[in-house]
């Protein structure tokens, strides 16, 4: 996926910060009280997509690169899934209370993409590494793919298409994605 975006849209992958350290993981994991799964830690050690701090607006829940992966949304680093996290987190771990089953929202799920409001993204689950999606006032949807992996293998696929020129709202332009 990073390639395609490296290969496709030059000058948004130009913009995208480095990788996080293992340090910087480990702490993330003590503050959070939860560990990353592999998939996420393989990521976060390639892109950790935090904006620099100065980037940062008090308006804003969450932040990230603009555009990517897709309009409404964005990739999160470390900083912004630990904010998101502590926003969600529940005493007893999950939200409402009284349906363990049927939450809104578990302490397990780690967010990874959202939009700037928090109220609609990714997770991954801790338990089995699925990918689901929440969006506030809608039911939360658990595997919604098989793994992280899976999920980029459709952005891969995102991309593919907007470089051939097959997807209906997003071309390249001057090496970055423009929605429309």
């Amino acid at each position: 996926m990073m390639d395609l975006l490296r290969q496709h849209a030059p000058a948004d992958h130009a913009d995208l910060p480095g990788p996080a350290t293992e340090q910087m993981l480990a702490a993330a994991e003590e503050r959070m009280g939860i560990s990353f799964p592999q998939d996420l830690r393989a990521w976060l050690l390639q892109n950790n997509l935090d904006l620099p701090e100065g980037d940062v607006g008090d308006d804003v829940a969450c932040c990230g690169f603009a555009g990517f992966p897709d309009e409404g949304t964005f990739f999160l680093g470390i900083r912004a899934m630990e904010g998101l996290y502590a926003n969600r987190s529940m005493p007893g771990g999950f939200d409402p209370p009284d349906q363990p089953d049927n939450p809104f929202w578990r302490n397990e799920w780690i967010p990874f993409l959202s939009d700037q409001d928090g109220w609609t993204g990714k997770f991954i689950d801790v338990r089995d590494g699925r990918v689901g999606r929440w969006f506030v006032g809608e039911i939360t949807i658990t595997g919604e793919y098989e793994s992280l992996a899976h999920y980029f293998d459709s952005v891969a696929e995102l991309l593919t298409k907007i470089a051939d020129g097959d997807h209906p709202v997003c071309e390249v332009a001057e090496g970055r994605l423009v929605w429309s």
